[in-house]
């Protein structure tokens, strides 16, 4: 309490009254997989041209990034999940473990013009990729006309996918020939100085916004000479060429933290998809990672087996996963070809879809399946009624409606969490209160606490009934709240506990609408 020495009026700020909680964000994927380039992760990516640009295009050649053939479905997905209603979605790129001690990146130093090297030039990410990296020094376009005495310089970064031999031309050379021409990708950074304090520092400027290099300076304030023919990267004379393996997804029997591990980084995450067709292998450990999370949701797919799923069946029995049916056939934009990949991808974009336009309680099924050619394999009625109840949620075409997912269970055993959409809404509902009442902690464990803490819920959960999320025709019959002496006892209160017991009541799916149509007499009574 405040102490008053002099005779007055004094205001004091009381809080006193609940507090409000928010609800938390439904609609961040998280995607693992192989890709053409790029950091090891996790990276948050908003648009398919921000994953572009970082982790580079859709496919690409297999002696080039000693890749399995098809672990190349990661791209696809992304652009799915983009192309269907997502937002935001955190990227973590697989390698071999034999490349993360960071000794298999290619890199460049270049020198003062007097045998003195004044930079180090690396790749952002390990692999074979670097190869295809070139840097080129120039004079700024100002041609160094100012207080720095003509320090200032253009610093040129290329990045040219299927080039890894560049001779000794110039930059603007190799952009003319025939059989390169203009880079996949390319940064160009002008009035560049070696002056630390000079706002357009070179090793500041480029780290922070380049998508290629990482700059490590070697000599303070000295600035690198130019080039007279472009420099490429080199890649370490240890050889590697291993391909990737389930491990490597995972960080099994691995030290540190790669792979699945990063996105325990990352609480944002909702839903985790390991689209790369085959490593299904590791769908078990996806879904161990979501249950111990418990504030996310698998999304896998089942093998791209023959036509109506014969031999389909589902080992993974979770409420936190979720089993989709068949793969999906998109166009390979360098080749026009067609392939078929996981549906992964699309499917997490249509949850984030559904979300946005209806919210996390309702089912995301009976939504349409952007961006695609078509399904890989035609799935009838029939043969949904044998997939269905093993979990297996079916994607089909529909004459007139386009493609739609017709599925909306996870994998449970549980009847209580047979459909996506309640799992999604508890996770949504706890991970809110969770966030929404840390200001508890630490408080007087006292009844006034406990009033403000019934208040503080029934206030949330009664904006979730609102919006549609809890059954029941008043708030009363959408939950309750208990937070007092018949939820804790003295000795909980004595060793610091304070127990909130809350009930809701879930709106579930009309799965099965069944009309009841029989004849009926005019004037007859009838209809009871």
């Amino acid at each position: 309490m405040p102490e008053y020495k002099t005779p007055g009026v004094y205001i004091e700020e009381v809080d006193r009254g609940p507090k409000t909680i928010e609800g938390v964000s439904t609609s961040v994927a998280g995607f693992l997989g192989v890709t053409e380039r790029g950091p090891l992760g996790p990276h948050l990516v908003t648009s398919f041209a921000d994953y572009r640009r970082l982790y580079g295009g859709y496919s690409y050649d297999d002696d080039w990034t000693k890749h399995g053939k098809n672990e190349e479905s990661l791209p696809y997905a992304v652009e799915g999940f983009f192309t269907n209603g997502g937002g935001r979605a955190y990227v973590t790129r697989v390698v071999p473990k034999s490349w993360v001690d960071n000794t298999f990146v290619a890199e460049k130093s270049l020198g003062d013009g007097g045998g003195t090297n004044v930079l180090k030039a690396k790749a952002i990410g390990p692999g074979f990729w670097g190869n295809g990296l070139v840097v080129d020094v120039a004079d700024a376009s100002s041609n160094g006309k100012d207080s720095q005495d003509n320090k200032r310089f253009k610093f040129r970064i290329g990045y040219w996918q299927n080039a890894n031999s560049f001779g000794a031309s110039d930059y603007d050379s190799i952009k003319k020939e025939k059989n390169k021409g203009n880079p996949d990708q390319e940064e160009v950074y002008d009035e560049l100085s070696p002056v630390v304090s000079d706002p357009n520092y070179y090793r500041t400027t480029i780290n922070e916004a380049s998508s290629l290099v990482a700059i490590e300076e070697l000599n303070e304030g000295v600035r690198p000479a130019n080039t007279s023919s472009v420099e490429s990267l080199d890649m370490p004379s240890t050889s590697r060429d291993d391909a990737t393996t389930s491990d490597d997804y995972t960080w099994k029997n691995y030290s540190g933290r790669g792979g699945l591990a990063t996105f325990e980084e990352v609480d944002e995450i909702t839903m985790v998809c390991v689209p790369d067709a085959d490593v299904h292998s590791v769908d078990g450990q996806v879904v161990t990672h979501c249950v111990n999370r418990k504030d996310r949701i698998a999304i896998l797919a089942t093998d791209n087996t023959p036509s109506g799923g014969d031999g389909l069946s589902s080992d993974i029995i979770s409420d936190y996963a979720a089993l989709y049916y068949p793969y999906l056939d998109v166009r390979e934009p360098g080749t026009g070809l067609e392939r078929s990949i996981p549906p992964t991808g699309h499917v997490a974009g249509i949850y984030a879809r559904s979300d946005a336009e209806h919210g996390v309680h309702k089912a995301p099924a009976n939504e349409q399946v952007r961006g695609i050619d078509g399904v890989a394999k035609t799935v009838t009625k029939g043969e949904q009624a044998s997939l269905n109840p093993i979990g297996i949620n079916c994607i089909r075409e529909f004459q007139g409606r386009g493609i739609r997912v017709w599925g909306a269970r996870t994998t449970s055993s549980d009847p209580s969490w047979k459909y996506v959409n309640v799992r999604r809404l508890f996770m949504y509902i706890e991970e809110s209160i969770e966030e929404g009442t840390n200001w508890v902690v630490f408080e007087n464990n006292t009844e006034e606490l406990w009033a403000r803490v019934r208040q503080t819920i029934s206030d949330f959960l009664t904006t979730v009934w609102e919006d549609g999320g809890l059954m029941g025709s008043t708030p009363e019959e959408a939950f309750y709240v208990k937070c007092d002496r018949t939820t804790m006892t003295q000795n909980d209160i004595d060793n610091g506990r304070l127990i909130c017991e809350i009930g809701i009541a879930p709106v579930k799916p009309a799965e099965f609408v069944v009309f009841r149509i029989s004849q009926w007499t005019a004037g007859a009574e009838g209809g009871g």
